[in-house]
C-alpha cells in the first residue's frame, strides 16, 4: 500500500527545510524519487507561511508531470483542482484567483519574468526535479537569481533534485542551506542480460515484453512498469505483451505525453487489476506510480537535440545515462522490494555515460534567447548560465531571430516584431507566421496551422491507397501544402462532430483533432490582445496564396529545392541536404519552404534527414516576401566533360541555387582565372614549360643582381603568375592550355638590348680556354655550373669567371660516361692533387679516351 502523504520520508526532514528557507531563503534539497517531495514540499511550504501573502509556483520539466502533481495535491488538500491548487502548462491552465500552489512548466515562468520582471504574487519558486537540467529550467533559475539579488530579497528559492551530482549547482546557488532526505526505499534486485543484444534481429518491444511477462508470473502481486524510448515502441511493446499475457488478470497501460487525459490518468491511478504499464521516461521522475514492483528497463529513450552547424533538430534512440538507468531501477522499490530487469550486459553498463548531457547543451536556443532579449539580457553570452552554451548555438538562435526579424540585425536587440512574437507560447518560427498573418489577414487560418502542429500528427502518414483516394474526393486533390491538406482535414473533423468511423475514413487522428480549435482560439485571443485584428475561427477570410507567405516567413532557412525528379533528395538553404517525405503532396514541387527538418534515427540505427509540413513556393514568391533576397549570378565554370571553361547563369536564395544554367561563351577573363587556378593546383600543365624555362627565368634574375644597370626587373614568385596569366589568356580549353607556347610571352619580360646581355654576359653554352664549349646551368641561388667530360677541360687550368669577372663559375668535371667525378672552383688544384690519383683507374675503363 502507497505511503500516507504524512508518513512520507520528507517529512522526517521538515524542520530542517522550514528553518533553512527561513533563515537563508535559498535552498537546495537532494531527495530521493519517492520521497514526496514534489507533493509535500509545496504543502508545507504553503501550511508554514514561507511564501508569506504569495503564491507558491512550482517549476516540473513536464506537462504530464505538472498536471498529475497538481491534481494529486489538490485531492490531499480536498480542494478542487483550479482552486487552492492548480496547474498551468503551455497552452492549458486550471488557475484561478484563489490559487497558491501553481504548478507550471518552466517555459511559463521564463516568459512571467518578461512580463512582470519583480514576479509581483510570488513568494516563492520551487524548482523540482532540477537533476533533469531541462534548458527552461537553467535559464529561469538564472533569471531568478539574479531578481532575488537585486530587487526581491524576500523571493524565497527551492531547487530540489534526486540527486546532488549537479557540477557546480551548490557553487552556482551560494550562499544556500542544503537539505538531505535520505528517504524509504526497499532493496532492488538489478538483472542484467548475459550477452549483448541485437534489436535489429530481435526488436526491442518484443525482448521487454517477453521480460515483462516472465517478471509479472514470477512476482505474485504489485505492478510491473516497463521503460521505453516513444510512443511507437510502446504500442508495440503494449502489443506484443497483450499476446503474452493472454487472459491473464492484467491491465496493459501507455503512459505518454501524446495520450489524453483520461488514457494518461488510468495508467497512474490505482485499480483493483495488476498493470503493465509501459511509458517513456515520462515515468522516471516526477511521478511516482504506486503499486510497481518489478520494472523493465530497455535502456532507451528518445533525445531531442539541436544540431547548431546545420540547423537541424534531431530526435535520435539514445541509451541512457547510468544515473537515468538508476532513477528507473528505484521505481520498483518505493512501496516493497523489487526487481529491474535491464535489457544491456553488466559490461555494457560500465560504459554508460555517468548522468544526461543539460538540454542548455543539445538544444534550441532561439526561443530562449528571444525571451532573454525581451528581459532585457543584451550580451546573452554573458548571461549567469549554469553551464555556458556551445557559441555556435548561441550565434545560430542569434542568426535565425535576426533572419525572422525578431532582433536588429546590427545590435541584435529585440525589435518591436520581436517583442510581438514573443506574447505567443510558441517557437518564434510560428510566432513570426502568425505576426505576419496579422499583416495578411489570415489570423484565423494561421492560427489553426500553428494549433495543428504543436501535437501529434492529425493526418496518419504513409497511408494506403484507398485512403488517399478518400481524401482526394473528401477535400479535393491538394498539391500546395501538407499543411493545408492537415487544416482541411481539421476542419472536416469538425464538421463530422470528430466522428471516429468517418475520421478513421480519411486517416485523421480524432484526439489530436479534438485538441486543435482551443489552442488555435488561444493564439486568435493573444492576437487580439496585442491589438492584431484577427477574424473568429471558423470564419475563413483570408486567402491561401497569404497563407503560402505566412509559412515562408517563419521558415525561410528551410526553403528546398528538389535535385533530380527521380528521387526525393533535396538540397537547403545553407548547404544541407535532406529528403522530402514519401507522403507529401508536393512531391511534383521543384522549390518549396519544410516546416519540419528533423534527423531520424530509424530502429537499425540509419539517420535520415527527413523534410516534412512542405508548402510549395517560387522564385517571385521569394522575392516578394524577402525583398532583395533572389540575386542573379553570372559566372564562369570548367565543364568537367567538355574540358572548356564555359559562361553560367545562376539564381540564387540566400546560398540556395535555384536555377544553375549555361549562358554561352565565358568571358576571357574568367576562363584565364579559371584555367590557371587548374594549373596552380597541379591538374593542368602547360607542356613547354619545362626545365628550360626555369632555367631561363634564373639567368634573368642572376643578371637583374649582377648588372642593376640594365633596370631588369626580377622575376618574383607573383611575376611567374603574371607570366602565366599572359600565356593562357585567350583560351577556352584544357587542350588550348597545354599546347600554348611561353616563349614569346617570357622573352617579351626583356627589350632587345637586355635578351642580347643575357646571352652575352650570361651565356648557356661558354667557350673555354681550349676553344671548345660547354653547357652552364644556372641554380635560382644565384650560383653557376659548367658541365664538361675531362677531355674537354685539358688546356684549362685556370678557374672559369663569366659576367665580365663578376660571377665565378663552379666546374663539374664529368667522366667519359657524363657522370660527375667531382665538382671544383679550383681547377689547378684539381689537376695537381684529385686527376693523377683517378687517371689510372680511367684510363683502364675508357681506354679508347684521350688521357694525358
Amino acid at each position: 500500500m502507497p505511503l500516507e502523504p504524512k508518513n512520507l520520508p520528507v517529512h522526517e526532514v521538515r524542520g530542517a527545510l522550514i528553518e533553512a528557507v527561513r533563515m537563508h531563503g535559498r535552498v537546495l534539497v537532494q531527495a530521493p524519487t519517492g520521497s514526496g517531495k514534489s507533493t509535500q514540499i509545496p504543502q508545507i511550504a504553503l501550511d508554514e507561511g514561507l511564501a508569506a501573502d504569495g503564491e507558491i509556483v512550482v517549476l516540473q520539466p513536464r506537462r504530464l508531470a505538472a498536471r498529475m502533481l497538481a491534481r494529486r495535491v489538490a485531492s490531499e488538500r480536498g480542494v478542487p483542482l483550479g482552486g487552492e491548487v492548480g496547474y498551468q502548462v503551455r497552452l492549458e491552465s486550471r488557475v484561478s484567483a484563489e490559487t497558491r500552489i501553481r504548478f507550471v512548466t518552466e517555459g511559463i515562468l521564463l516568459r512571467r519574468m518578461v512580463s512582470d520582471p519583480s514576479l509581483r504574487g510570488v513568494g516563492m519558486v520551487i524548482f523540482d526535479e532540477f537533476h533533469e537540467r531541462h534548458l527552461h529550467g537553467d535559464i529561469t533559475l538564472g533569471r531568478a537569481l539574479q531578481l532575488q539579488r537585486a530587487s526581491r530579497p524576500d523571493l524565497r528559492i527551492v531547487v530540489m533534485s534526486a540527486t546532488l551530482q549537479v557540477s557546480g549547482l551548490s557553487g552556482y546557488l551560494a550562499p544556500c542551506a542544503q537539505v538531505v532526505s535520505q528517504g524509504r526505499t526497499f532493496p532492488v534486485r538489478v538483472r542484467y542480460v548475459e550477452k549483448p543484444l541485437d534489436f535489429e534481429k530481435s526488436p526491442v518491444w518484443d525482448v521487454a515484453a517477453e521480460a515483462a511477462a516472465a517478471l509479472a508470473a514470477e512476482i505474485p502481486d504489485g505492478d510491473v512498469l516497463v521503460f521505453m524510448p516513444g510512443a511507437y515502441e510502446i504500442a508495440r511493446t503494449c502489443e506484443a505483451l497483450r499476446h503474452r499475457l493472454g487472459a491473464r488478470d492484467f491491465d496493459v497501460l501507455p503512459l505518454h505525453g501524446e495520450l489524453t487525459t483520461a488514457e494518461q490518468d488510468r495508467a497512474v491511478d490505482e485499480s483493483g487489476r495488476r498493470k503493465v504499464i509501459v511509458a517513456t521516461n515520462v515515468a522516471e521522475t516526477s511521478l511516482t506510480i504506486p503499486g510497481v514492483r518489478a520494472v523493465v528497463d530497455s535502456g532507451l529513450a528518445r533525445m531531442a537535440r539541436f544540431d547548431p552547424n546545420r540547423g537541424i533538430d534531431t530526435l535520435l534512440i539514445e541509451k541512457i545515462s547510468q544515473a537515468s538507468a538508476e532513477q528507473r531501477a528505484g521505481r520498483a522499490g518505493r512501496t516493497a522490494p523489487g526487481v529491474c530487469v535491464r535489457l544491456w550486459t553488466e559490461r555494457e553498463h560500465g560504459n554508460r555515460a555517468s548522468a544526461e548531457t543539460p538540454e542548455v547543451k543539445r538544444m534550441d536556443l532561439a526561443e530562449v534567447v528571444l525571451t532573454l532579449k525581451a528581459a532585457g539580457v543584451v550580451d546573452v553570452a554573458g548571461f549567469p548560465w549554469l553551464d555556458a552554451p556551445d557559441p555556435k548555438a548561441l550565434l545560430r538562435a542569434e542568426t535565425l531571430l535576426a533572419d525572422l526579424g525578431a532582433l536588429d540585425g546590427r545590435s541584435l536587440e529585440i525589435t518591436s516584431a520581436g517583442r510581438r512574437m514573443l506574447r505567443f507560447p510558441l517557437h518564434p518560427r510560428y510566432a513570426r507566421m502568425l505576426v505576419e498573418a496579422g499583416e495578411r489577414g489570415c489570423v484565423a487560418e494561421a492560427a489553426a496551422i500553428a494549433a495543428i502542429t504543436q501535437g501529434r500528427p492529425l493526418l496518419v502518414r504513409n497511408v494506403d491507397r484507398r485512403i488517399e483516394e478518400a481524401r482526394e474526393r473528401t477535400f479535393g486533390e491538394e498539391r500546395v501544402s501538407d499543411l493545408f491538406l492537415a487544416l482541411d482535414g481539421w476542419r472536416y473533423a469538425e464538421r463530422t462532430g470528430f466522428s471516429v468511423e468517418e475520421c478513421r475514413r480519411v486517416g485523421v487522428h480524432v484526439q489530436a483533432a479534438r485538441q486543435v480549435r482551443s489552442l488555435a482560439e488561444q493564439f486568435v485571443r493573444i492576437a487580439r490582445e496585442g491589438g492584431i485584428d484577427a477574424a473568429p475561427l471558423g470564419e475563413q477570410r483570408g486567402e491561401r496564396e497569404a497563407l503560402v507567405r505566412c509559412v515562408l516567413a517563419g521558415f525561410a532557412d528551410h526553403v528546398a529545392k528538389r535535385l533530380d525528379r527521380g528521387t526525393l533528395r533535396c538540397e537547403l538553404v545553407h548547404g544541407r541536404r535532406g529528403m522530402l517525405a514519401r507522403d507529401s503532396v508536393v512531391q511534383d514541387a521543384a522549390l518549396f519552404v519544410a516546416g519540419e527538418v528533423s534527423e531520424i534515427g530509424g530502429r537499425s540505427g540509419e539517420v535520415t534527414t527527413l523534410l516534412g509540413l512542405c508548402t510549395r513556393v517560387d522564385a517571385a514568391l521569394l522575392e516578394e516576401v524577402f525583398p532583395g533576397s533572389v540575386r542573379e549570378e553570372h559566372t564562369a565554370e570548367l565543364d568537367p566533360v567538355a574540358k572548356r571553361v564555359s559562361a553560367r547563369r545562376r539564381v540564387v536564395f540566400r546560398d540556395l541555387v535555384l536555377e544553375d544554367r549555361e549562358a554561352g561563351e565565358a568571358t576571357s577573363d574568367a576562363a584565364v582565372r579559371i584555367l590557371l587556378r587548374e594549373v596552380k593546383e597541379g591538374r593542368l600543365a602547360i607542356e613547354r614549360w619545362d626545365e628550360t624555362v626555369e632555367l631561363w627565368m634564373a639567368r634573368v634574375n642572376l643578371l637583374a643582381r649582377l648588372f642593376p644597370e640594365f633596370e631588369i626587373a626580377p622575376i618574383s614568385e607573383d611575376d611567374r603568375w603574371v607570366i602565366l596569366e599572359q600565356v593562357v589568356h585567350g583560351a577556352r580549353t584544357l587542350r588550348e592550355v597545354r599546347e600554348r607556347d611561353p616563349w614569346p610571352t617570357l622573352r617579351g619580360w626583356l627589350s632587345p638590348e637586355q635578351l642580347a646581355a643575357l646571352d652575352r654576359l650570361l651565356p648557356e653554352r661558354m667557350e673555354m680556354a681550349n676553344g671548345r664549349k660547354a653547357r652552364v646551368t644556372y641554380a635560382k641561388d644565384g650560383t653557376a655550373t659548367l658541365s664538361a667530360r675531362i677531355q674537354e677541360l685539358y688546356g684549362v687550368d685556370r678557374n672559369v669567371v663569366i659576367a665580365q669577372g663578376r660571377l665565378p663559375v663552379r666546374i663539374e668535371v664529368l667522366a667519359p660516361n657524363q657522370r660527375p667525378i667531382q665538382v671544383t672552383d679550383d681547377l689547378s688544384r684539381f689537376w695537381k692533387e684529385t686527376y693523377p690519383e683517378i687517371k689510372h683507374a680511367l684510363s683502364r675503363r675508357y681506354p679508347r679516351h684521350e688521357w694525358r
